[in-house]
Formats: structure tokens, C-alpha cells, sequence
């Protein structure tokens, strides 16, 4: 998880893990992406049931005050989960996009933001 927000976080995106970011670290542009992630699950790596593997399910979901500023986020994001992700003592797989929802705007906020979650699974091995 660490390492999905550093890179993230690496692409000049504030981060917010389970919901937005500290009011402090939303830049001026207002744009930032919270992390949200499942348990992950343990997987067999072969037929002897040694569960080595890894899988982890999560979603990024970029806010902006524009729809426009929404899809920026989402393609910087793009790049940064394109690369390889480095976890400690593991080999891990790039992040295979899921797809999601499409986007859209929250007017019970003020000034209204638009939001676009992107659903994203991991998987790793030791």
C-alpha cells in the first residue's frame, strides 16, 4: 500500500489514504486522489497450496474542481502506475486497471468537485 501511495505521491499527487488528503497538502489546483484498499488475498502458487502470492484490489479516486482537471489526475496517475512497483522482498506485477464508474460531480460540497474512481488490482509474489 505504501508503495502504491508513494508513487502516486511521486507524480506530484496528494494522497489521502481512505478519503482526502490534510486540507494542508491539497495543493492550490485543488486536485488530489484518495486511496482506498481491500484486504488483498493470499493466492496458491501452485498445486502444493503454498500461498506466496499476493493479490490486492484498490481504487484511486481523483477530485477536482474540473471535469478536465479530473481526467489530468487520472492520466498522471496512469503514467505513475504504469511502472514497476517496488515492494521490499517482493516481485510485484504492474497494476492491471480495472475500470470503474464514470465520472462524476458532487454539488453537496461548495464549490462543487468532480470525482473519477479508477479500480486497480495488484498482484505480487515472495
Amino acid at each position: 500500500m505504501d508503495a502504491i501511495k508513494t508513487a502516486l505521491t511521486g507524480a506530484g499527487l496528494a494522497v489521502g489514504d481512505g478519503g482526502a488528503p490534510p486540507a494542508a497538502s491539497i495543493p492550490q489546483s485543488g486536485i488530489y486522489a484518495a486511496l482506498y484498499f481491500g484486504p488483498g488475498q493470499s493466492v496458491s502458487e501452485s498445486l502444493a497450496d503454498a500461498r506466496t502470492d499476493f493479490a490486492l484490489d484498490f481504487q484511486v479516486t481523483y477530485v477536482a474542481p474540473t471535469a478536465e482537471k479530473v481526467l489530468w489526475a487520472v492520466q498522471r496517475g496512469r503514467v505513475a502506475l504504469h511502472g514497476p512497483i517496488a515492494v521490499a522482498g517482493r516481485s510485484a506485477w504492474r497494476p492491471e486497471e480495472q475500470g470503474g464508474p464514470p465520472m462524476d460531480r458532487d454539488d453537496d460540497v461548495s464549490p462543487p468537485l468532480f470525482y473519477l474512481p479508477v479500480q486497480y488490482r495488484l498482484q505480487s509474489t515472495a
